[in-house]
């Protein structure tokens, strides 16, 4: 259950004269994950860590892919219980618990087996039935998967993991930790519209980032708001763009983990600010599961998420609701 989101960065060259430390901006891209990546870092040596970077993304894709047919969560869903993990997997393990406790279970890796049954596009909707959904709730439920040592294991055969919705924003985390032990002070890295930045761009500030507005099939993408970024992760989750529609109903991408069937409610798109984009990634995930009041009550009670909500009133117009803590970084525009 993954989106796309457009980021729009703004960065500047600033000139040195000969007497200036020499800082020169790297510019590193590709594909990977099925989808792209972009990363941006200022270096007195200039040296491109592209190979480095391909590196570790195979290398997060042969623990947590489950497009990989070898790679340790395929491994584990094809498992009757028990498989042996790496650190990158204990790593998103340990933070999709997290979050998974802090949502009461809105966040759950385990849906694994509706995101099977509905299939990618829906496309599986004609044969999927409310007592097929009902018979595959009881393989739905993170607290039947556990940790030790090294091993991971699950109480019953047919559990199955997915961290779709969690690995990419661990990938960015990943590389900004990289370029970190690099000495690398200034940087924004990008995977799949999820993001982690550092330090300021070239031209001494702040780097920016565009939110789109929630509009179906909008190709001109126009900006619901600007987000200046300080030494913080992102990520944006939404409904609004990838869509299942039957009999003049809407089905959303996201599935409820609880009920087994997408959600339905006012809240488009969720973008949120967090230490780490993997935490970023899963709450945002999450809040598109709970809704709008719910999210709020959840932000309200965790000091060290900053969010951006854009949702739509009785009258179908768009509205936002900006947490305090991010109100001092975001431009928002407000014609409707």
């Amino acid at each position: 259950m993954k989106k796309i989101i457009a980021i729009y960065l703004v960065l500047f060259v600033v000139g040195c004269t000969d007497n200036q430390p020499i800082n020169q901006e790297v510019k590193v891209e590709g594909f990977a994950q099925g989808t792209t990546y972009h990363v941006t870092y200022i270096s007195k040596s200039g040296k491109n860590f592209q190979r480095a970077i391909d590196s570790l993304l195979i290398e997060i894709d042969n623990s947590l892919s489950t497009y990989q047919p070898k790679s340790i969560i395929s491994k584990f869903n094809q498992s009757d219980s028990t498989q042996q993990i790496d650190k990158l997997f204990l790593d998103v393990f340990n933070d999709a618990k997290l979050v998974f406790e802090n949502t009461d279970g809105a966040f759950d890796p385990t849906v694994a087996p509706l995101v099977n049954a509905w299939g990618f596009g829906f496309e599986n909707i004609e044969n999927t039935d409310s007592t097929f959904i009902d018979s595959l709730l009881q393989y739905v439920n993170f607290n039947a998967v556990t940790v030790n040592d090294s091993f991971v294991v699950k109480s019953n055969t047919n559990i199955m993991l997915d961290f779709n919705a969690i690995a990419q924003g661990y990938s960015v985390d990943v590389l900004a930790e990289f370029l970190e032990a690099k000495d690398i002070e200034n940087y924004m890295v990008e995977v799949g519209g999820e993001l982690r930045v550092k330090g300021k761009n070239t031209n001494n500030k702040l780097w920016r980032i565009g939110i789109d507005k929630p509009i179906e099939n909008n190709e001109n993408r126009d900006l619901q708001a600007i987000i200046n970024l300080e030494n913080t992760a992102l990520a944006t989750s939404g409904n609004y763009r990838k869509f299942y529609e039957k009999d003049g109903v809407k089905y959303s991408h996201t599935l409820n983990p609880k009920t087994g069937y997408p959600v339905q409610h006012t809240l488009l798109s969720a973008t949120v600010l967090a230490k780490t984009c993997s935490m970023a990634d899963a709450y945002a995930t999450a809040f598109m599961v709970l809704g709008l009041e719910k999210s709020k009550e959840i932000v309200a009670a965790n000091p060290d998420l900053r969010v951006l909500f854009i949702y739509v009133d009785e009258k179908n117009e768009f509205q936002t609701f900006a947490s305090q803590e991010i109100s001092k970084f975001i431009e928002l525009n407000d014609e409707k």
